[in-house]
């Protein structure tokens, strides 16, 4: 991605986390960019491919504030950091959400979004799993879990309860022994 695409990417998730999708135009990116009408124009033939661009800088840009080592010291610990990091508790995060969100309501209609987060979904699950067998064999997990299951256990959980902290914000510690309690639960 060349740094003038990177560069309107950035000004179109800035808008998208502000405004929505409703708001996202080649002239609001002009504007929320600093430049003129014609270089957004000159940059994009449509709106689909700004909006691709978008999607594309959102997923390079997530990053974790959980243990680089996975699952340490437990997996159970160390899943909770990660749900956690995932949700709405802060201006950055909500922001991340919203669009994680915008983009998620327009995948059934677009299979080029909906292809980009699936492959997202998809490495998620895949290292999960993996994470999962290791936990495993070292006897963390009980064998009776299935994996992909318990995997799509958690980004379900994780996914539905950012989306509901956007309309409905809980203090920080309470969405932390959440989030704890219904790892447990999931593991148990």
């Amino acid at each position: 991605m060349s740094a003038r695409i990177t560069e309107f990417a950035d000004a179109a998730l800035q808008i998208v986390a502000r405004d929505g999708l409703p708001g996202l135009s080649f002239r609001s990116v002009a504007r929320e960019a600093g430049c003129s009408l014609g270089a957004v124009q000159k940059a994009f033939a449509t709106k689909e491919e700004l909006l691709h661009a978008a999607l594309e800088r959102a997923q390079s840009t997530v990053t974790g504030s959980f243990s680089a080592e996975p699952a340490k010291p437990t997996l159970e610990k160390w899943l909770v950091g990660l749900v956690s990091a995932t949700l709405p508790v802060d201006a950055e995060r909500r922001a991340a959400v919203i669009v994680g969100v915008a983009f998620s309501d327009r995948a059934p209609f677009d299979e080029k979004i909906a292809a980009s987060i699936r492959g997202g979904d998809e490495a998620i699950r895949t290292q999960l799993i993996r994470l999962f067998a290791w936990r495993r064999a070292d006897g963390e997990l009980h064998a009776r879990l299935d994996d992909d299951s318990l995997a799509r256990a958690i980004l379900a959980f994780s996914a539905g309860l950012a989306g509901q902290l956007l309309y409905d914000p809980r203090p920080v510690a309470e969405v932390e022994a959440l989030v704890a309690g219904v790892v447990a639960s999931m593991l148990a």
